[in-house]
C-alpha cells in the first residue's frame, strides 16, 4: 500500500506541465495495475455512466486520458467513436495499445489545443481536474473544440472544486453552457487505504449551448 500512497501524494504535488510528464513516464507502465486496482478507482466508470445516462453520444474526446480508463468505461456501454489528448506520451502508448481510441493527440490542456473548432459531441474527463493537474482555465479551449449541444462530463476533486476556482468558472460561463449539474461521489472503492482512501469529487456536467 506505501507504493499507491507514495504514487498519489507525489502526483498531487505535481506543479508543472514538464512536472506531469516526468512523474507519468515512469507510472504509466503500472498505472493501472498499482493504482487503478489497487485503490478501486471509480471516477472513469461513475462518469462514464453518467455520461451515458445523460445522452451522450461521440464523437467523444477523452480529456487528459491517460492509460484509457475512461474509453474502456465507455466501450462497455457502447458509446464512440473516442479520441484521447493528454501531455505524457507514455501514458498515451499504453491508451493506443488497448486499441479502443480512434486517434491519441499529445498535447499540453493548459494551451490552445492541436484540434479545430466545434469538432466533439462529448467531452469526459475523469481524474485531470484535481491536485497538481489542470486548472479551470482548460475549459476555454474545451468548449471551443465542441460542437453546439456537446455534453461535458467531468471529475473534479472536491477539494479543489472551491480553492483552484472551478466553482468561480464554471458560473462565469453564464449563458454559454445551460443543464449544469453537479453530484458527488467516492473517488476510490471501500477497499482503498491510505491517506487518501477517503477522497471525494464532483461529477460536472453540462451542454454547450
Amino acid at each position: 500500500m506505501t507504493g499507491k500512497t507514495d504514487d498519489l501524494d507525489a502526483v498531487y504535488a505535481l506543479r508543472t506541465p514538464e512536472d506531469s510528464v516526468r512523474y507519468y513516464r515512469d507510472w504509466a507502465a503500472r498505472y493501472d495495475r498499482d493504482f487503478a486496482a489497487g485503490m478501486g478507482y471509480r471516477s472513469p466508470h461513475a462518469v462514464a455512466a453518467v455520461f451515458a445516462a445523460l445522452g451522450g453520444r461521440g464523437p467523444v474526446l477523452d480529456v487528459g486520458a491517460g492509460t484509457g480508463l475512461v474509453a474502456e468505461a465507455l466501450a462497455r456501454i457502447g458509446t464512440g467513436p473516442v479520441d484521447a489528448i493528454d501531455i505524457s506520451a507514455e501514458m498515451l502508448a499504453v491508451a493506443a495499445g488497448k486499441g479502443i481510441y480512434r486517434q491519441v493527440i499529445r498535447a499540453d490542456l493548459t494551451a490552445v489545443l492541436p484540434i479545430g473548432n466545434s469538432v466533439y459531441s462529448g467531452l469526459i474527463s475523469a481524474g485531470t481536474f484535481t491536485h497538481g493537474h489542470v486548472g479551470p482555465e482548460a475549459f476555454e479551449e474545451l468548449l471551443r473544440v465542441a460542437s453546439p449541444g456537446a455534453l461535458f462530463a467531468v471529475t473534479v476533486h472536491s477539494a479543489v472544486y472551491e480553492r483552484m476556482g472551478f466553482a468561480q468558472r464554471f458560473a462565469s460561463l453564464g449563458g454559454r453552457i445551460k443543464g449544469f449539474r453537479t453530484e458527488p461521489f467516492d473517488i476510490y472503492g471501500p477497499d482503498a487505504e491510505g491517506a487518501h482512501a477517503g477522497d471525494t469529487g464532483w461529477i460536472v456536467s453540462f451542454r454547450k449551448a
